[in-house]
């Protein structure tokens, strides 16, 4: 089982960058294929960009590609998500999520193919 814990959410200008950081707890992260997921008021949940435990070619909704990279670090159980270009339309609460993969290889782009949420960090863009 893994615990997420994210952080880094503000508020920023338009144009602003701003990295989120979602800590995990539990030896095997690794192993882990991590997801990105974002909701703003009045809306349904969105995919923002996904991560194989290899760290090898993330995938991004077209939203976002190009303005945000998602990066990763065994070492130290953490996921990253630099958001750079920021717009009013990125605020919402941003979730990172785990699901358990036995290849190293392979993105999950769905909400339901992760079995494990953090609570979220709130970005807040101005325009």
């Amino acid at each position: 089982q893994v615990q997420l814990v994210e952080s880094g959410g503000g508020l920023v200008q338009a144009g602003g960058s701003l990295r989120l950081s979602c800590a995990a707890s539990g030896r095997t992260f690794s192993r882990y294929a991590m997801g990105w997921f974002r909701q703003a008021p009045g809306k349904e949940r969105e995919f923002v960009g996904a991560i194989s435990w290899s760290g090898g070619e993330p995938y991004y909704a077209d939203s976002v590609k190009g303005r945000f990279t998602i990066s990763r670090d065994n070492a130290m159980n953490t996921v990253y998500l630099q958001m750079n270009s920021l717009k009013p339309e990125d605020t919402a609460v941003y979730c990172c999520a785990a699901v358990l993969k036995s290849s190293p290889i392979g993105v999950v782009v769905t909400a339901m193919g992760y079995d494990y949420w953090g609570q979220g960090t709130q970005v807040t863009v101005s325009s």
